[in-house]
């Protein structure tokens, strides 16, 4: 497979051979579907692989804890994905758990939206609605001040990774809500709409 694109049907396996948790699963389609949609909102080619990589991000986590982001890249390996995908998805975990630098564009958004799937998430529940379809930036925002609500959310790495960017806090917060929408069933965050 090292030169051959993974599929996500194979993706999808590989992920639930080493997740049971279905938070950790429902956290793995977030970050997959807001991958997506910012593959397509800067009009990538390859789509697929922004998709695949946001999948599985976290793909040693559950069984891995304390190797998280170095495991990952033993296992791909193993299993012969190709480099660049490797080398994004360990990058999320910049400066927290290895040294590789998010460089390219898809590594900056996979570093700036991981959290903040996390916390968006927090918020559409603690709604009435247990909606992301009816949450809206401002929301989000409200609750981002408030350290308490989602501490383990760590703020300063969402900001370090949308200032990689280059994107304000706002669009970006947006562009995730609406990126989540699009697998609000899947995620559980359709809630009683």
């Amino acid at each position: 497979m090292a030169n051959k694109k993974p599929t996500r049907e194979e993706a999808l396996e590989l992920f639930k051979k080493y997740n049971k948790s279905d938070s950790l699963l429902r956290h793995a389609l977030s970050v997959e579907a807001t991958m997506k949609h910012f593959a397509e909102l800067f009009n990538e080619e390859d789509v697929d692989k922004w998709s695949i990589i946001g999948l599985m991000h976290d793909l040693d986590y559950e069984m891995y804890p304390n190797e998280h982001c170095i495991k990952v890249q033993e296992i791909l390996r193993e299993e012969s994905y190709p480099e660049n995908y490797i080398r994004a998805i360990a990058s999320h975990g910049y400066e927290i758990c290895v040294d590789i630098e998010p460089v390219e564009k898809m590594e900056k958004v996979l570093y700036a939206i991981d959290e903040l799937t996390g916390l968006i998430t927090a918020v559409a529940l603690l709604r009435p609605s247990r909606s992301i379809l009816d949450l809206e930036p401002k929301s989000v925002k409200k609750k981002w001040k408030d350290k308490a609500f989602a501490a383990g959310v760590d703020r300063s790495i969402i900001e370090k990774g949308i200032e990689m960017l280059g994107m304000e806090r706002d669009e970006v917060i947006k562009e995730t809500i609406l990126a989540m929408r699009k697998v609000a069933s899947e995620i559980d965050l359709q809630g009683n709409l």
